[in-house]
Order: structure tokens, then sequence, then C-alpha cells
């Protein structure tokens, strides 16, 4: 349906937001950025809490539980994947002013997270005690696996498809709502954790079930409430769906949420390898490492934020053929990163007694974890530069580049560093490596950028 027919909802008659085209541009990104902190704060909290409350059922359940993370996340990637794959072509069409487009993308990404969905949801019921039994989990713990994932593949829809919506919404300039909904959400969590796995009043205790219902509900109420949001509601139009068109828009879709959904699952894969290398420094080695990985998230929070909020900004201005405006806030992002993080690695020094003192238990712990603030977190500007460089040429839809820089940043260099390292001097050894390879991986992926906004500058002064 053309934009121009007088049917076609207030939505693809309206301009686009201009924000995002015409605004200044740090003060566009730290606008945007905020709510985005907010929600991922939230967020962090989800697994925290759940893990909180199980924990009083006893040590089986929280084991239990603790085998179902790679699954969960590995459903979370893929979301996040559709995400950035929905976020990057709609904000591409945004910037090229096609919002009939726009909204056709917009509804066949929300069906595709359904179908998406759906599908996990009957193949995971299907390959439940096969795939735990596979992952090592043992007959006592497989009937906790089963109440929680049991219900939690239930709603594996209901997780998708509010992160598809909300980055339709990040597309347009909108990280206000998201950051709201996320938020509510892991509030609602945290309720409905207490009431369903203990049971009050009326309401029976269910245990773990009661868990993944809390989440499932959570989730499933926060894509009710995006769906009445009048933005979104708007770019619904399923009155145009066709075939040729749904599957024209999957294409176009799959050809970076595929990529982008497996570059996600690589930082917890490697990480999953370091480790390992740590265990052969012992116990102490691996919860110094533990601890440090999970300051380390906390640490790089406005780094993530700006991953979700510079990517439409960098869409919509080369789909508006403004390359000059992309390269200055790229550029000045990566200048932004690389002096904040240098700040949170000198507050990390001043806070470090503390937190050794609180998380580190015995002399040991407290030697690997003091030695991980000291080093790693030097490196983690030069790591937000090759996230946020990760992350626009997603923006650019140039998928293929962004895991290949990712392969690189983590496999090739990472992984076999911290081994090297840990070989030569120990734990301080895979913590040097890690530093070393972040500093060398933040100059290929400049270079990178650099190239491939030289190319968009030239392919847009082409008459």
């Amino acid at each position: 349906m053309s934009a121009r027919t007088p049917a076609t909802p207030a939505a693809s008659r309206r301009p686009a937001r201009r924000d995002l085209l015409e605004g200044p541009i740090a003060v566009t990104l730290l606008r945007k950025s905020l709510p985005v902190v907010g929600g991922m704060i939230a967020m962090m909290s989800f697994n925290l809490v759940d893990a909180w409350f199980i924990a009083r059922l006893g040590t089986q359940p929280l084991a239990a539980v603790s085998f179902t993370f790679p699954v969960v996340f590995s459903v979370i990637s893929l979301a996040i994947g559709l995400g950035i794959g929905t976020s990057a072509v709609v904000a591409r069409r945004l910037g090229q002013g096609d919002l009939a487009t726009v909204r056709r993308r917009a509804t066949d990404a929300g069906l595709l997270a359904l179908v998406v969905g759906v599908a996990l949801t009957l193949l995971g019921l299907a390959t439940l005690e096969p795939l735990f039994r596979l992952l090592g989990a043992d007959a006592s713990l497989l009937p906790h696996i089963r109440d929680y994932m049991g219900i939690w593949y239930l709603g594996a829809a209901a997780l998708i498809v509010p992160r598809v919506l909300n980055s339709v919404l990040r597309a347009q300039g909108n990280t206000l709502i998201p950051g709201l909904m996320m938020a509510l959400a892991a509030a609602l969590n945290g309720l409905l954790d207490w009431l369903l796995i203990f049971g009050v009043g009326p309401l029976p205790a269910l245990g773990v079930s009661g868990a993944a219902l809390a989440s499932v509900c959570s989730w499933g109420l926060m894509g009710v409430a995006l769906c009445c949001q009048r933005e979104l509601r708007e770019l619904i139009d399923l009155a145009g769906l066709t075939l040729h068109g749904l599957v024209e828009s999957w294409q176009e879709l799959s050809r970076i949420a595929v990529p982008a959904a497996i570059t996600s699952v690589f930082t917890p894969l490697a990480m999953a390898m370091i480790t390992r290398i740590m265990a052969h420094h012992g116990h102490a080695a691996v919860a110094a490492f533990g601890v440090g990985t999970r300051l380390d998230a906390i640490a790089q929070i406005a780094v993530l934020a700006l991953s979700m909020t510079l990517p439409p900004l960098v869409s919509q201005n080369s789909g508006a053929g403004q390359v000059d405006r992309v390269r200055r806030a790229v550029f000045g992002c990566f200048a932004f990163v690389l002096v904040w993080q240098l700040a949170v690695w000198l507050l990390l020094q001043g806070l470090a007694p503390w937190l050794v003192a609180s998380y580190a238990e015995g002399a040991a712990t407290a030697d690997v974890l003091r030695t991980f603030l000291w080093w790693v977190p030097l490196g983690l500007g030069a790591q937000g530069v090759v996230i946020l460089t990760v992350s626009s040429l997603n923006a650019l839809h140039e998928p293929g580049r962004a895991m290949r820089l990712s392969l690189i940043r983590l496999f090739i260099l990472s992984v076999p560093l911290a081994w090297l390292g840990g070989r030569l001097a120990g734990p301080s050894g895979v913590f040097l490596g890690m530093l070393l390879a972040n500093g060398l991986v933040a100059l290929v992926a400049w270079w990178q950028i650099r190239a491939r906004l030289a190319v968009a500058e030239r392919v847009a002064a082409t008459p």
C-alpha cells in the first residue's frame, strides 16, 4: 500500500523522528542512552533475583536451574540477533524516507519473532531431557529441570517478540519506552518470583516452576504493553500482509539477524574457554575470574548502552546519505569510551580494596582478583571500540565483517594470548593476554570502520 493512499494510517504519513538525522550528535546519544542504561541494569537483575529466590529452595534446584543458563542464553542471543537485524533494516528505511516499507518490515519482524518463538517451544519440549543429559545433568536434577524448562519453553515467543518490538522503537529513536518496559518487567518478575515460588495466601508454592512462570508472565505482559503503545500500534499492517512480501522481509532481516545472533554467542563461548584456562591455575583463580568478569559487565554498561543507541543513528544517517554525520558519531563515541573507561579503571583502583574484601574468600582469591582489576579493565576502552565497531558494521548492513571482527578478537587473539600468557606467567599472564588482545583488535576495528566509511563517502559523492 502506498504511503500516499488515503487509507494509509497516520504513521505512514507522518515524517520520521528527526533527532537522529538532525539533532546534535553528543546530546542525542546521551539522551537516548540514559533510558537504556536504566533498562539494562533492571534486566541484569532478572537472573540475579531468580537465582536469589531459587537458592532459598536448596542446592539441587539452584544447580538444576544453573544447567539451563546455556540454553536460556542461546535463545536470548537469537532474540538479540533478530533485534539487531530489525533495528538495522527499519532505521535505514526510515533514513531513506520509505515509511510504507518501514511498516511492512516492522510488522513482518514481529511475525518472524512469533514464528521463531513457537518453533523453539516445540523443539525445546521435544528435546528437553536428551539435551540436558547431554549437558551433564544427572537423574536427580532432571525433575527440577523439567519443572523449570517445561514452563520456560512455553514462553519462548513471549521472550523474543518484546525484544524485537523494542528494537523497532529504538530504530525510530525512542529508547524511553523500551527502557521503561524492561524496568517494569524486571520489577514484576521480582514480585511474581516471591508470590509463585513460595506461595502466598491462596497461591500455591510452585517452586522452580513458579520462577519460570514469573519470567514468562513478565515477558508476556511487556509484549502486550508494547503492542498497546501508539507508535508501534500504528506500524502494524496485517491488512497488507502477503506471502511474497513476508518472504522478502524475512530474507532482508535474516541477512543481518543470523550473523548477529551467531556473534552474540561468541562472547560466552570464549569466556567459557578462558575459564577453562584459568581452571589450570586452581579454584581460587577460577573464583576470582568469575567475580572479575561480573564486575567487568557492570563497568562496561555505558559502552553496552551506546552499542544499542548508536546503530539506529548510523543506519538512519547512512540511509539518508549523511555519511559525514555517521563518521562524526562513530569516532566521537570511540573517543568518549576511551576516556570514560579510563576513568572507570581509575575508579576501580580506588574501590579495589573494598571489592576484594567483599568478594574474595581467602588470600589466594584476593591476590588473583586484585591482579584482574589492575590489568583487565585497563583494556575495556579498546574493547569498547571493538564493540561499537561491530554494532556500527551491523547498522551499515555489513554483518559478515562484524562477525569476522568478533572472531578475530575472541578466538584468534583473546583465547590464544590468554592461554600463552597463562603458560608463561600464570593468572597474571592470562589477564595480560586479554589486555593485549583488546588493544590489537581495537586497531583492526578502527581500520575496518574507517575503510568502510571511506567507501560509503565515495558512493554518496557519486552523482
